[in-house]
């Protein structure tokens, strides 16, 4: 996993209530190589016309939002079916970090598994940077970890991250759960043999 300290960006607005992870990626995809990248994937029937060609007025597929690492999303976001596979196609086309209201609790915790960071902020304050957007789409968004918020442009002023505070950890150090476990293997195998020397028996 890549970590993830601090990211300025331009920012892409999709909107959309209850995007769900059928729309993040569509199944029939889920059987493809990962490593050839599920970035091709992302949004694929709805940023798609019906010949299969990229519709231009998706708004990832606009001038402006190429190169934009940091997605402005609406409220429950990755709600429905828990597969992993719409965080990968989000991080496959190098998104860092995404902003919403709210978030499917199960996309939630699998974006933080896979060094992207969901930022929940008020209704309020989406729409505010929506508008903000509108009106300069070239406005960036600083996502900073290591000091827990996030930096709006113009005068929205900065917000906090709340997140869980492993996964933050995990996230700064770019290690997974089971990385994050080896790093302790010292203090486990200490354990493992000062128990084996208490308890004998259990050698047996």
């Amino acid at each position: 996993m890549k970590a993830f300290t601090r990211e300025t960006s331009t920012v892409a607005y999709v909107p959309g209530v209850n995007c769900d992870t059928d729309q993040i990626i569509p199944g029939r995809f889920l059987k493809a190589d990962r490593a050839e990248g599920y970035d091709k994937f992302l949004f694929h029937d709805i940023r798609r016309d019906a010949a299969g060609n990229l519709d231009p007025r998706f708004p990832l597929n606009r001038p402006d939002a190429q190169g934009a690492r940091i997605l402005l999303v609406e409220d429950n976001f990755g709600c429905g079916s828990s597969r992993e596979g719409a965080v990968y196609a989000l991080a496959d086309a190098g998104i860092r970090a995404l902003l919403a209201p709210s978030f499917g609790d199960i996309f939630f915790n699998n974006a933080l598994k896979n060094g992207i960071v969901p930022v929940r902020l008020p209704a309020a304050v989406c729409e505010a940077v929506a508008d903000h957007l509108a009106a300069d789409p070239q406005a960036t968004v600083t996502v900073d970890l290591e000091a827990a918020q996030v930096i709006l442009p113009g005068d929205l002023g900065a917000h906090p991250i709340t997140i869980d505070a492993f996964a933050r950890d995990c996230l700064l150090q770019g290690l997974d759960e089971i990385e994050m476990t080896f790093t302790y293997m010292d203090r486990i195998a200490a354990f493992e043999a000062e128990r084996m020397a208490r308890n004998p028996w259990l050698g047996r």
